[in-house]
């Protein structure tokens, strides 16, 4: 991929790596139409025909902070969702035999870094205007876990599943001591590492996933306590847990070893599904064939990363798009996300084609929606007429005001069309209208971007913007000295 234009500009822009295909799942069919999570920073665009809007955020799919199966909305019984068999030592390469023993990393909890910022560029007088959610102001158990994400305070979440985990013999200093394994300690486990992904606590997520390998260990099953369970057979950890496993490699920057790991985890999930369909147990196939397509979205991640186009190609129409029972609305969102691809790949010819085959599968006479508009905004972009682009997503922003994905690309749009001024003032009236929605990630860089282009002296505006994150945000989830360019010279 290649920038013909304006290429020095894209060093300011946040170019996060492409994401899950978050506007493909079907966990929140309520959501309108391409919305995205409040707590998801969306990419930008990082050069006139480089496009990181293709998908939204970093590697944080949001069931994986929320329920451990929020992504299957199919209901089926405990011994179909938890159909894993025991591998035998040999399958495992004999790692069978060995028994899961994790336990936590660090003897403290993990701090506050925007408290740390704030003291040190604002004063303690400007740190007494933070209120934020605690570990001490929720109950004890998992309820105050998921009042503490609902919050956002990610990092007071983790911090609590360290005191639930402790009880269970598996805190600080246990790693590697023998542990018995239930649903919920697991179910702890699971929302600890996806916290720490999310929070990009790379190194300790590396250090505190490592124990449960892909989760072969005979004692991750319920046969291994028939006392305990009376005969319950299958995997006492979620799939959301093998799936995070197996996709941790792509945060530590090895997609190798992700695509490896996870096409693994498709192979078993397909045969799982084709043994119920054996069964002529529909309802039961279905649910593992979902399971299916959600690896295969993050293999996809993994082609991008690797830049194995063909092998997109081949799983988006061979694989996702070839199954019958597909709704036209489930189509139109793969080949809006597949020409999305191709926008990436700078193929904006290929990406013409697969949005007109999304638009066709629109109903008829109905005014196009956020995803044409979005999509069209793009095409816009990747010709270079951002003023043609900005109007395009002006209009997605009236379907969904606030669109923090929108914004920024509107804002971008501003810029190289010559209105840095009228760019920072976009940015600036968005955060004045909704803080909390507003103060995003890629919208900070952008902005905190857009002060250094326009002055010499842009620190006292980013100091600023730390006095609003200081009292709107409870976590970021990159650094405040990234979001703000502090380090940059002023």
């Amino acid at each position: 991929m290649t920038n013909n234009s304006n290429g020095r500009l894209s060093e300011y822009f946040a170019n996060d790596p492409p994401s899950f295909f978050d506007e493909l799942t079907t966990s929140k069919p309520k959501a309108k139409e391409g919305q995205q999570p409040a707590d998801k920073p969306s990419s930008s665009i990082s050069s006139s025909n480089m496009l990181a809007t293709t998908f939204t955020g970093t590697f944080q799919p949001p069931e994986y902070v929320e329920t451990a199966e929020a992504e299957e909305p199919i209901k089926v019984s405990d011994d179909v969702r938890n159909l894993w068999q025991v591998p035998t030592p040999n399958e495992a390469g004999g790692l069978a035999t060995h028994l899961v023993m994790p336990g936590i990393h660090i003897a403290n909890d993990l701090p506050d870094p925007i408290s740390i910022a704030v003291t040190q560029q604002l004063g303690e007088a400007e740190l007494q205007q933070r209120q934020i959610l605690g570990v001490e102001n929720v109950t004890q158990d998992e309820r105050g876990i998921r009042t503490l994400i609902n919050a956002g305070c990610f990092r007071a979440a983790v911090n609590l599943t360290g005191r639930l985990l402790t009880i269970y013999g598996q805190g600080y200093g246990r790693a590697g001591q023998p542990a018995k394994h239930s649903p919920h300690s697991m179910q702890l486990w699971f929302t600890r590492l996806a916290l720490l992904a999310k929070l990009d606590e790379y190194d300790l997520l590396q250090a505190e996933a490592e124990p449960f390998g892909q989760l072969n260990g005979p004692d991750v099953f319920y046969e291994f306590y028939p006392e305990m369970y009376n005969g319950k057979q299958g995997s006492i950890a979620c799939f959301s847990f093998r799936l995070l496993l197996a996709e941790l490699p792509i945060y530590l920057g090895k997609p190798h070893l992700a695509l490896d790991q996870l096409s693994e985890l498709h192979v078993i999930s397909n045969e799982i599904k084709q043994h119920y369909e054996g069964l002529k147990q529909a309802t039961a196939a279905e649910f593992w064939q979902r399971r299916a397509e959600r690896v295969l979205q993050s293999i996809i991640n993994c082609a991008l990363m690797m830049k194995k186009f063909s092998m997109i190609d081949d799983i988006m129409g061979g694989m996702l798009l070839s199954r019958s029972s597909l709704s036209k609305e489930e189509q139109r969102s793969l080949y809006s996300a597949w020409g999305r691809i191709y926008l990436q790949i700078g193929d904006i010819f290929g990406a013409e084609q697969k949005f007109a085959v999304s638009r066709r599968l629109r109903e008829i006479n109905s005014t196009p929606d956020l995803r044409d508009l979005v999509d069209k905004g793009l095409i816009a972009v990747a010709k270079n007429d951002f003023p043609e682009a900005y109007l395009i997503f002006q209009k997605a922003l009236h379907l969904d005001s606030g669109n923090t994905m929108i914004l920024n690309n509107m804002g971008v749009c501003l810029l190289y069309a010559g209105k840095l001024k009228d760019a920072i003032n976009l940015y600036e009236r968005a955060i004045n209208l909704n803080p909390q929605k507003s103060l995003n990630e890629s919208l900070l860089v952008n902005l905190s971007t857009l002060y250094e282009l326009e002055s010499n002296n842009s620190k006292a505006k980013k100091l600023n913007l730390l006095r609003l994150i200081n009292r709107f945000k409870p976590d970021l989830t990159i650094s405040v000295e990234i979001c703000l360019k502090l380090q940059a010279t002023n």
